[in-house]
């Protein structure tokens, strides 16, 4: 099933993308998709409601806006350097041990949102990545088993600001936690319908012009060890994210780098994941 949450910012309701393409208002069913929609097994709930009343289901509006596919994670958990190539054009060694790093779940936006250019920023990059979505607690999972921790998957673009992240001391969640740095889906995509999750092409423009493309193939450290590692030094929620890396092709990684600027078009997208696009705005601040 592709899951989405359609609305206004912080009033999204529950939707459905149907086997046709269109987008279904699923709000009769009566449960958002959050991290106790997900533990309770929520999912096989929603596919039994589906099949007897997706008929009666409302059709929305081409312009309706989607939100993020989850609600309310308790935390994005990002790993960083997990393609090779993306790591030498870092300048950094391929690491022994998956490098983790937060990000601020207020960065969470839908997936068409507008980057905001954070105050002061000047090196705002992008980042295409596959985001798994944690549907079972996990603490101290077996990586034997770390695959049915997965309730399914989406796009995320780590947006990260450079300057922020490398240039300022302390951790890289400085230079990932602005507004609207996380732009998730537009889907979460149910585990079931994501045969190899290892084997999906990633892919990113700027202003129409190809800077990303890889396959999850080239992972270093493969999503059931990320589970298993990452829930050793957490637990894992239902409804956390985990980020998985991002291909070669990073503004940081040109001669000479290139970053983002007010007016530039960003799309991305992941095999059977859909796509997004954020178009970039200068930071203003809010009327008092």
């Amino acid at each position: 099933m592709k899951l989405i949450r359609f609305g206004d910012p912080g009033r999204e309701k529950p939707g459905i993308e149907d086997e046709a393409g269109h987008k279904r208002d699923v709000s009769a069913f009566g449960e958002d998709y959050d991290g106790q929609f997900l533990e309770t097994g929520g999912i096989e709930r929603l596919k039994e409601w589906w099949a007897k009343h997706k008929n009666n289901c409302p059709e929305l509006p081409e312009d309706a806006r989607l939100g993020p596919p989850v609600a309310s994670p308790s935390k994005i958990v990002c790993v960083g350097l997990n393609y090779a190539q993306h790591a030498a054009e870092s300048g950094m060694e391929v690491p022994e041990e998956p490098v983790l790093f937060f990000k601020s779940t207020t960065a969470i936006c839908g997936p068409n949102d507008g980057l905001v250019l954070p105050k002061g920023s000047e090196k705002t990059d992008w980042e295409v990545e596959l985001a798994i979505v944690i549907g079972k607690k996990a603490q101290y999972a077996r990586e034997e088993e770390a695959m049915s921790h997965i309730a399914g998957y989406a796009l995320h673009n780590d947006y990260s600001e450079r300057a922020f992240q490398l240039e300022r001391g302390g951790q890289w969640v400085k230079g990932k936690s602005c507004d609207t740095f996380a732009p998730l889906g537009p889907y979460l995509v149910t585990a079931d319908e994501v045969s190899n999750p290892h084997n999906l092409g990633l892919w990113l423009k700027v202003n129409g012009k190809q800077m990303q493309s890889g396959n999850t193939a080239d992972l270093i450290f493969s999503l059931p060890f990320l589970v298993h590692y990452i829930s050793r030094f957490m637990t894992l929620l239902p409804g956390d994210i985990i980020s998985t890396g991002t291909p070669f092709g990073v503004g940081l990684g040109l001669h000479p780098p290139r970053y983002l600027k007010p007016g530039d078009v960003v799309e991305l997208g992941i095999d059977g994941l859909g796509s997004s696009r954020q178009l970039v705005r200068a930071f203003r601040q809010p009327p008092l």
